[in-house]
Parts: structure tokens; sequence; C-alpha cells
């Protein structure tokens, strides 16, 4: 258990570092911003709930106007004190509520491993998320998060989860 668990913090660590800026010029420009967050997974279910750590990127270079609003991909992921780990990739929306709040709903479909955790049906599951944040600075927020994971029914069952996170958000 123990090892499956470090594999997994290991493939989120990969993950983290294959996103990093690749020069000091990208750092200097803001356009990256990584969320760390911790978490209770699926606190609704009293058997299965877990603490969680995860990461997130966001590269605002990459950010497009939609009918929506501006949207960007994000890509992260995050593991469970009980070795479940999900990675994903998806899109945010960002909503300047103010000059110190933001609101953020993001999608994102990824893959799931149940590890020694609950089983969510299929390892194909998709993330809805909404995140409010306050900002402390320029370049530093403060927020908190609820998500929902779900196979959409394309497993035999279908249970879900639903999580919330304290976030730590930094633009690098």
């Amino acid at each position: 258990m123990i090892n499956n668990f470090l594999n997994k913090i290991f493939l989120i660590t990969l993950l983290a570092l294959f996103s990093l800026p690749s020069s000091a010029e990208e750092i200097k420009d803001d356009s990256h911003q990584y969320n760390f967050y911790v978490g209770n997974f699926d606190f609704s279910d009293h058997k299965q709930k877990a603490i969680l750590i995860g990461f997130q990127h966001q590269n605002e270079e990459l950010e497009r106007d939609f009918f929506l609003g501006k949207a960007s991909p994000i890509t992260g992921g995050f593991v469970t004190e009980n070795s479940a780990a999900y990675i994903y990739t998806g899109v945010e929306w960002n909503y300047n509520i103010g000059n110190s709040m933001t609101f953020t709903p993001s999608f994102a479909p990824g893959l799931y491993s149940e590890g020694n955790g609950k089983d969510l049906g299929h390892v194909l599951e998709f993330k809805t998320e909404v995140q409010a944040a306050y900002n402390v600075s320029e370049n530093t927020s403060l927020g908190i998060s609820y998500n929902h994971i779900s196979n959409a029914s394309l497993g035999d069952k279908n249970p879900g989860a639903n999580s919330y996170e304290f976030n730590f958000l930094k633009k690098f």
C-alpha cells in the first residue's frame, strides 16, 4: 500500500515538473499559475472520505475569449491518503469579482485509479469544480473549492465523489 502511494506521489511530481516553465523569461511574465491544494475527498460518504493533496497548473498565455468568458487550459492531479489518484486536463474560466476576488468554474476529464480508496466505477472520470479565491497580492491568492467527480454512467456503477479543498494559488 505504501509503495503504491509513493508511486502515485511520484507520478504527480513528474506531472508538476513537466508543467513548470522552461526558462527564466517565462517565469517573469506571470503567465503560469500553480494551485497547490489540500482537502477532503468524498466528504459526503463517511465510509470512503479521505484526505487529498493536489497540484494544478494553468497557463494564461493560452487563455482565449469564448462566449462564456476567458478560458484557459488546466492540468493537474491529486492523490488521497488511501492511494486513490486522479490526473486530469481541462479548461477553467476566471471571473474577477471586484479587485480582490476571483470566481473560477472548471471542467476536466481525467484518469482515476482507486488504489485502496473508493471505486468510482470507471477509469475515465469527469471533474466539475467551482472555486472562490481572495487575491492576497498581485501574484498570490487563497481560495476554497468544491468539486464533483463522476463517470457520467460510463461504468457499471457511478457513485461519484464530492470533495472540497483549500487552495494556495501562485503566479510565476
